[in-house]
C-alpha cells in the first residue's frame, strides 16, 4: 500500500526535475501558472469594478496613465477598465474550458473503457455514435446547438463537452482493447472479478495518465472553440464575459482602438499556446521512445558523481 501510494508522488518528483531542465515548457508552466492566479484571486477584489462603465475613459489609449492601474491597458468601448475585464474574462474562459474538457474526459473516457473491454456488438454501436458526432463539424454543431438553445455558461459547457467527446472515446477504447488482454487482467477474471470491477481497478489507472495528457491538449482547443463562439454571438452574452467576447466587441474599432481587440486576442493566443507546448512535453515525457532524450543528458553527470 505504501509502495502504491509513493510511485504516483515520485513520477510527480520526477518530471519536476525534468521540466525544470526544459526551458520552454517552463516558461510555458509559469504562464499559465501565473494567468491561472491571477483569474483566481483577481474577481474576488475588482469583479464589481471590471464592469463598472465610466464614458470619460471610453476607448482612453492604453499606458495613458490616467485612471491608475486599472486602465494600464486602456479602456474599452463603454470606458471599461481592459485590464481588469480580461483577468475576469479569463476566469470564465479557463472554467468553461475545464470544465468541458473535464466532463468530456470522464464520460468519453467512460465510454470507452467500456467499448474496448465489452467488445462486439457494444463496442460496434458506441463506435458508429461516435463516428456520427465526429463526421459533424463541431463549430457548426455548436452553432446550431446553441442557437436553438439560450446562450449560457451551462449550455456552452455541454455543447463543448459534446463535441469533443469522440476523442477521448477513441483513446480509452484503444488503450482498453490492449490492455484487456494482458496478465493481470486475466488473473482478475480468473478470480471472479467482475467486469466493471475490472475496469475500475485494472484498466483506468493505466488509461488515466494518457487521457490526462490529452486533455491538457485539448484545453487550448476548447478555449480557442469558446471563443470563436462569443464572437460569433452564440456563445456568452453580457454580463457574463469572456475572452471571446471581449476580441468581438472591439472589432468595430480597430481603426482607432486596435488595443480592444488586440490584448485580449493576445491573451486567447498566449494561453492556447503555452498549454500547447505544455501538453506536448507531458506526452514526450510519458512515451518511453522520447523520455529518453530529457534523462540523457545528466548520465555522464551521474557518472561523475559517482566516481
Amino acid at each position: 500500500m505504501a509502495h502504491d501510494l509513493a510511485a504516483p508522488a515520485a513520477g510527480r518528483w520526477h518530471r519536476a526535475r525534468l521540466l525544470r531542465r526544459s526551458p520552454l515548457a517552463l516558461t510555458a508552466a509559469v504562464v499559465l501558472t501565473l494567468i491561472v492566479l491571477a483569474s483566481l484571486v483577481g474577481p474576488l477584489f475588482f469583479a464589481e469594478a471590471a464592469q463598472r462603465q465610466d464614458l470619460s475613459h471610453r476607448l482612453q489609449p492604453p499606458f495613458h496613465g490616467d485612471g491608475g492601474l486599472a486602465l494600464l491597458l486602456g479602456g474599452d468601448t463603454l470606458g471599461r477598465p481592459m485590464l481588469l475585464q480580461m483577468i475576469v474574462a479569463t476566469r470564465t474562459s479557463l472554467i468553461v474550458a475545464a470544465l468541458s474538457v473535464g466532463l468530456s474526459a470522464l464520460v468519453g473516457s467512460a465510454i470507452g473503457l467500456v467499448s474496448g473491454y465489452a467488445g462486439g456488438w457494444v463496442d460496434a454501436a458506441l463506435m458508429r455514435l461516435s463516428d456520427i458526432i465526429h463526421t459533424l463539424p463541431s463549430l457548426l454543431l455548436a452553432l446550431v446547438i446553441l442557437y436553438v438553445l439560450s446562450p449560457s455558461i451551462t449550455n456552452l459547457i455541454v455543447v463543448l463537452a459534446l463535441t469533443r467527446l469522440p476523442i477521448y472515446l477513441r483513446v480509452a477504447r484503444a488503450q482498453a482493447l490492449e490492455i484487456r488482454e494482458r496478465v493481470f487482467v486475466e488473473a482478475s477474471r480468473a478470480l471472479g472479478a467482475r467486469p466493471w470491477r475490472i475496469m475500475a481497478t485494472d484498466i483506468r489507472p493505466m488509461v488515466a495518465p494518457t487521457v490526462m495528457t490529452v486533455a491538457m491538449l485539448e484545453v487550448a482547443h476548447v478555449i480557442l472553440q469558446a471563443a470563436g463562439l462569443s464572437f460569433l454571438g452564440v456563445g456568452l452574452q453580457r454580463p457574463d464575459v469572456d475572452l471571446g467576447i471581449m476580441v468581438a466587441s472591439g472589432r468595430e474599432y480597430l481603426g482607432q482602438a486596435w488595443w480592444v481587440t488586440l490584448f485580449p486576442g493576445l491573451l486567447v493566443v498566449t494561453i492556447a499556446l503555452a498549454a500547447n507546448i505544455l501538453s506536448n512535453w507531458l506526452r514526450a515525457v510519458d512515451d518511453p521512445a522520447q523520455s529518453a532524450a530529457f534523462v540523457s543528458p545528466e548520465a555522464p553527470r551521474d557518472e561523475e558523481a559517482s566516481r
